[in-house]
């Protein structure tokens, strides 16, 4: 078994004791009520799953396994020369729940590097699509190619015990994970770059990889992926493509089923797509005003015209945040830092100074703040990344990082097949007249 490996199973087994312990003592305690509102609209805020590596809390944003984006900045481990945090590192803290050292890092980053290769039927399969196929509907297909390689799925149908099914779903996110990148630049050079395409260089950590695959090595650029793969790889479990990898997971779908139908959640505009969507609203609004830097009065008059178009401002609002997304912040740090008078990111700022106060205004938007969408295309923008279909997949590359060392864990953990109770409205109008219940048996 390799290093992380000895460690995370050291680590499950202290867990698997810890969750045994809690249950027998306080298993029938309620965590929570469920209002007829909660049920109709979309379960916000139930309490009701289980994710170890990251939670998210609506004034302080997300900690990944207790960790603040700012403190993840200062702990985890840098390339050489760098100052963004290397995803390698991310992913060992969110599985084994501690800050990697540098050494840590490196051997991660190696045994990455000798996954990396990439089966030939895979680039097939995603080369019978035709080029006008978005590029979310090729990665998703090059994953599922991948799933032939599935040692969880050879496990299984050997009749492997279930105490081991962690074991090789490990092993599948590992690959996974070292593949994604590959996967994802073949992609972007197929349908952008007239099929030319870039051999991985074992040489590069993950990220850095990643962006010379792209085809852009500007040392700032590899830089920004770094930290784009960083703060996009978790959001607790409840968001769609982590609940979706962890549902369908549940079923004991392999992890590239699962994380494939996590993707295609992801593929969605009210969730990945929406770094898509704001980018398109931005150059709209460019156009509309004639202008590639509009003033603040320009954009206040464009949102209003937005909104009472009945359309939303993308990039504003967050199920579950009330303020800022420390995200966002991350990205605008990055942006005065290394391309204060570019225009796309000025226009940015400004957007984030204007919209807030005018949604406020409304009155029934709980949070007026920008997410992490808000900001990523105009750094994308800036490095010659301009198509923004593609947007997407750079968030499903990252996000990877955290729904797999979440399905690891549910493996480690033995959780069950998840299966809700749902009820009809005639039974809730039973209910409400006192003919019946809506609640399971």
């Amino acid at each position: 078994m390799g290093v992380l490996k000895d460690k995370f199973k050291e680590k499950a087994q202290i867990a698997q004791e810890e969750i045994k312990e809690l249950l027998k003592e306080h298993g029938t305690k309620v965590i929570g009520e469920v209002t007829l509102a909660q049920a109709y609209q979309g379960m916000r805020g139930i309490t009701g799953l289980v994710t170890e590596t990251s939670l998210l809390d609506s004034q302080e944003g997300i900690r990944f396994r207790g960790y603040s984006i700012p403190e993840l900045y200062e702990k985890l481990p840098k390339a050489k020369g760098g100052s963004e945090p290397l995803p390698e590192g991310l992913f060992y803290l969110m599985l084994i729940g501690e800050i990697p050292t540098e050494e840590d890092v490196t051997h991660l980053t190696e045994v990455i590097q000798r996954r990396s290769h990439v089966p030939l039927h895979v680039f097939k399969a995603i080369d019978s699509l035709p080029l006008t196929a978005h590029p979310m509907t090729m990665f998703v297909v090059g994953i599922m190619a991948l799933q032939t390689d599935s040692n969880f799925a050879k496990a299984y149908a050997a009749g492997v015990n279930k105490k081991d099914y962690w074991d090789t779903t490990f092993d599948d996110a590992y690959l996974l994970i070292a593949r994604l990148p590959h996967i994802a630049a073949y992609v972007y050079r197929r349908k952008y770059k007239d099929s030319v395409h870039i051999t991985p260089n074992g040489l590069m950590d993950w990220a850095e990889n990643f962006a010379h695959m792209l085809g852009i090595d500007d040392p700032d650029f590899k830089e920004l992926m770094r930290m784009y793969m960083t703060i996009h790889a978790d959001h607790e479990g409840g968001n769609v493509s982590a609940h979706t990898t962890h549902l369908v997971g549940s079923a004991l779908s392999d992890p590239y089923l699962a994380y494939a139908a996590g993707m295609n959640g992801l593929a969605g505009p009210l969730h990945g797509l929406a770094n898509q969507e704001v980018i398109k609203w931005i150059y709209e609004m460019q156009e509309n005003l004639g202008t590639d830097l509009p003033a603040r009065e320009q954009i206040a008059q464009y949102v209003h015209d937005t909104l009472t178009a009945g359309k939303v401002v993308p990039g504003y609002g967050h199920a579950v945040l009330r303020k800022t997304d420390p995200r966002f912040t991350a990205q605008m740090e990055f942006g005065k830092k290394h391309m204060p008078e570019d225009k796309l990111c000025r226009t940015v700022w400004n957007v984030y100074e204007v919209v807030p106060p005018i949604l406020q205004s409304v009155g029934k938007i709980k949070n007026p703040w920008p997410n992490v969408d808000a900001h990523s295309g105009a750094l994308l923008v800036h490095y010659g990344l301009v198509e923004y279909e593609f947007y997407t997949v750079l968030f499903a590359v990252s996000r990877a990082l955290g729904v797999l060392s979440s399905l690891i864990w549910d493996r480690a953990l033995a959780m069950p097949l998840e299966r809700p109770k749902s009820v009809t409205t005639e039974s809730v109008k039973q209910w409400l007249d006192g003919k019946g219940h809506v609640w399971g048996d």
